[in-house]
């Protein structure tokens, strides 16, 4: 399996793990209308990612990779909500939180990387 296939599939586990980690919390209005701004962002890493697979240029391939760059901070920031709110479910929300920064890093690194290399003579 290559790297953009490994990415691919962490994304997906990813959202599925949060998916299901969401409908564990307690139905308060804060949590559901947290949690379904957090399965959209997280699900759009993951859907995001499948299409930089498929871009058409270099150029293309940023575009997209911007896009995902987005959603995975995102995630990350409706992650940290659900961590300050939810005491209880905090450290499996954490994990959560560490794997999106992770992917997050490796995003902006093949950013910088492919940005490089289109700029350069």
């Amino acid at each position: 399996m290559g790297l953009k296939e490994q990415i691919q599939d962490r994304t997906k586990k990813l959202a599925i793990g949060i998916i299901r980690q969401c409908s564990k919390l307690p139905k308060t209005d804060e949590n559901q209308i947290i949690s379904r701004q957090l399965i959209r962002a997280s699900c759009s890493v993951g859907a995001n990612y499948r299409a930089v697979c498929r871009a058409k240029s270099p150029a293309d391939f940023i575009n997209k990779l911007n896009i995902v760059e987005e959603e995975a901070d995102e995630s990350i920031f409706w992650l940290e909500m659900l961590e300050e709110l939810e005491n209880k479910h905090s450290q499996s929300i954490s994990c959560f939180r560490s794997e999106m920064t992770e992917i997050l890093s490796i995003v902006v690194a093949a950013k910088k990387t492919s940005k490089q290399k289109l700029c350069s003579p």
